[in-house]
């Protein structure tokens, strides 16, 4: 007894002796705000662990959380006695690149990492890449490992190693969760999930949801009013835009039935609009989503006195150079008398991806944009969920008003927005997106509030009244 007492007490001592003022880890549910769900879900002491949560609910947070605690052997409340072996499977390589892998390391001290081995990319700006494993340092002296799947691998990816733990960062197809548990099964693994029953009524429901017979299964429902750091004001922003049936599976992670279109609030007699002479104070900032082989997509964004956001012009072509792209950019932003910077270049947003550089090229594409004049700034946010949900309040705001208007010779935005649909899975079919790529970027850059109202003088208000009432549709 008295050499059990001693044990944990030196585990505590290591795990403070690891833990600093500038360890994300050591901040993680500690402060005046506890997510109250992911502590019950760490604490549970079932094997296979399970969390129905909806979109920004807290449960992939913890899902990462609780794979650091594994990997650097300090977990709170389970016996971890040795380096780990685990793996993280995402449902594909732009899901774990963008959702699982940042998640993890953002809680992995760059102390505490040995080695990461990529895919994808390079290992010194490792999140913009595909990961394949990240070696940790432990609290033992030796290295655990992270290993990174996708569901898209098959299941013949999954055989033969046996595993500590494996977290599903969302639900995976039923052969691969049947052999990640044959991969815990010698070393009496965990199994952990945090899911948005997106798929309906699958094994999911069936096995683990109705449980009826496996004591080592366990759940838990997280909703958007669990996650303390969640703040109110985006939660009736969210709920404004769904359906009483997107509501329950997005909010509150019920199991449903449903898919379909994503911006279900697109009306093609609403937001297209012909062209007309866009006021050149109302030019805002161009949107870039880059493409080689795959077509590059840039769009030019206009907003009026009302913060109504105007599409007006499109650049969209595939397998040509950054030379070829950058002068189609400068044509089309003369024609428009498109505004410059100080220095007399022009001004875009750019997904970040652009900034990883390759091995067969010292430059990035965000380097090669600047070569030929065009400065791209690749500080956008790319979170998924919250970009549609944004385009979707100016699609449909809160008042039922449109607030986003495209011009009917965008054609590729318009042709993607309306195929534009709901996967098997937590996002969107990744097919045919690149225009709505940007359009996201340049959306989530514009503020969430709703800004002051700027008294207009009479010029301002009969200008905008007779460029409407000229040029745009009647609604």
């Amino acid at each position: 007894m008295r050499n059990e007492i001693v044990k944990d007490i030196l585990t505590i001592e290591k795990i403070l002796k690891n833990r600093n003022t500038d360890d994300k880890l050591a901040k993680y549910n500690t402060g005046q705000k506890i997510h109250k769900k992911q502590m019950i879900f760490h604490k549970d002491p079932h094997k296979n662990r399970w969390v129905f949560g909806g979109n920004r609910t807290g449960k992939t947070e913890c899902g990462a959380v609780e794979v650091v605690y594994f990997a650097r052997g300090i977990h709170p409340y389970r016996k971890v006695e040795k380096a780990t072996n685990g793996w993280v499977v995402s449902l594909s390589t732009k899901v774990q690149r963008d959702v699982a892998q940042n998640k993890i390391l953002n809680y992995l001290k760059k102390d505490w990492i040995e080695e990461i081995v990529m895919v994808q990319g390079r290992k010194d700006s490792a999140q913009y890449g595909v990961i394949d494993y990240i070696l940790v340092r432990n609290i033992f002296g030796t290295f655990s490992k992270i290993g990174f799947k996708t569901c898209e691998m098959g299941r013949e990816k999954f055989q033969g190693t046996s595993l500590d733990y494996v977290w599903f960062d969302e639900e995976p197809p039923k052969d691969i969760y049947d052999e990640c548990r044959m991969r815990v099964l010698d070393t009496d693994g965990n199994i952990f999930a945090t899911m948005t029953p997106l798929k309906g009524k699958t094994f999911v429901f069936e096995e683990i949801y109705m449980n009826e017979g496996d004591k080592n299964i366990w759940h838990i429902h997280m909703s958007w009013e669990d996650n303390p750091f969640l703040d109110k004001k985006v939660i009736e922003q969210l709920k404004s835009s769904m359906s009483e049936e997107q509501l329950r599976s997005r909010k509150d992670g019920e199991f449903l039935e449903f898919g379909g279109k994503v911006y279900v609030e697109f009306d093609e007699n609403v937001h297209i609009i012909s062209p007309f002479d866009v006021p050149k104070e109302w030019y805002d900032n161009i949107s870039i989503d880059p493409g080689l082989k795959n077509p590059l997509s840039a769009h030019w964004y206009a907003v009026d006195f009302d913060n109504n956001v105007y599409v007006i012009a499109e650049h969209y072509e595939a397998e040509k150079d950054i030379a070829y792209h950058s002068e189609k950019i400068y044509e089309i932003s003369n024609r428009l008398g498109w505004h410059r910077n100080s220095n007399g270049m022009i001004s875009a947003l750019i997904d970040s991806a652009a900034n990883q550089t390759t091995l067969a090229s010292s430059k990035s594409v965000s380097d090669l944009f600047y070569d030929f004049e065009i400065l791209v700034n690749s500080n956008v946010n790319k979170d998924l969920f919250s970009g549609i949900q944004r385009v979707k309040n100016y699609l449909k705001d809160a008042n039922g008003n449109a607030k986003l208007f495209i011009f009917c010779t965008c054609t590729n935005l318009i042709r993607e927005i309306k195929s534009y649909t709901w996967g098997s899975n937590e996002v969107p079919i990744k097919k045919d997106d690149h225009a709505l790529d940007e359009l996201r970027y340049y959306i989530m850059s514009k503020p969430q509030y709703k800004p002051k109202i700027i008294e207009k003088s009479l010029i301002q208000k009969d200008k905008e009244k007779r460029y409407k009432q000229k040029f745009c549709r009647q609604r």
